[in-house]
């Protein structure tokens, strides 16, 4: 092959690679934002609280496991990160049971004991319908926490619905941006089918929010979290951790996270964030 011939080639091999590559991404995208989706069947018997079975208005059955409040105490909706699994979280239900707060953990559609496949769509219609089976049974106050991916999730449910407050685990601003900053050479505003834009919706959440952070995350930078909690409306709070992604749960957080919900109990402001060498109040 003359010289000629490889500088004609070349170029060729090269946006054939990279228009597999673009392909490929765009085909695998639902399997890597959602890597905790499977067909595993609920369990017979709950690791904590009891097993919810959730009707959607599209016909899906989701899984959840829910451990209901005393009376007048406010219950917390759960919306998981996309690896994550509700068994994991018996030791927060254990200490909201401690002050008398109620916790449902949503497992979404396509996830552990849920029926259907995961996208935008659905989830969103998953957090509905969470919302709703909640207050349908609870009869209490409703706060809404979201981490991660159920950040959105979380965004969406609260602008909808008439929740008393919202908590933003390692939220972003959308999954397009982050797409965005991890495929910075593909089109990624063409290709992403979930763009889960909480940018987009924060305004509508007037409720009192609370944002955490991991300082050190590198799955969600507290970058997006920060230009999140900038346009979110007041009241707002945020606190920042010296933790990444997956190390932020402690006594602590617990803690913080019990007491900015029982402020909301009866409409009373947001306290003020406890502050120590490890944590940063914005």
């Amino acid at each position: 092959m003359n010289a000629t011939k490889l500088l004609l080639i070349l170029p060729l091999l090269a946006a054939f690679a990279y228009i597999s590559l673009v392909g490929l991404t765009y085909l695998s995208q639902r399997a890597l934002l959602y890597p905790g989706a499977s067909a595993t069947p609920a369990p017979e018997r709950a690791s904590w609280g009891q097993n919810a079975s959730i009707q959607t208005p599209d016909g899906e059955t989701l899984h959840g496991l829910y451990s209901r409040g005393e009376p007048g105490q406010p219950s917390v909706l759960f919306f998981l990160g996309n690896a994550d699994r509700v068994s994991n979280y018996g030791f927060f239900a254990q200490a909201l049971a401690a002050r008398g707060i109620g916790l449902l953990a949503l497992s979404y559609r396509g996830y552990p004991g849920s029926s259907g496949t995961p996208n935008e769509h659905g989830l969103l219609i998953d957090g509905i319908a969470a919302f709703d089976w909640l207050a349908a049974r609870s009869g209490n106050e409703i706060v809404v926490l979201g981490q991660s991916l159920g950040s959105g999730v979380a965004v969406d449910t609260a602008g909808q619905r008439p929740a008393v407050a919202v908590i933003l685990v390692s939220a972003y601003l959308s999954v397009l941006s982050l797409a965005q900053t991890y495929y910075p050479f593909f089109p990624v505003a063409l290709l992403t089918k979930d763009p889960f834009r909480s940018d987009l919706k924060i305004a509508g959440v007037r409720q009192p929010k609370l944002f955490i952070h991991g300082r050190h995350d590198t799955i969600i930078p507290l970058s997006s979290g920060e230009a999140l909690y900038q346009i979110a409306p007041e009241p707002k709070q945020m606190l920042i951790y010296d933790a990444g992604h997956n190390d932020l749960w402690d006594a602590r957080m617990v803690d913080d996270i019990i007491r900015f919900v029982q402020s909301q109990k009866g409409g009373t402001a947001i306290p003020p964030p406890r502050t120590d060498r490890n944590l940063t109040s914005r």
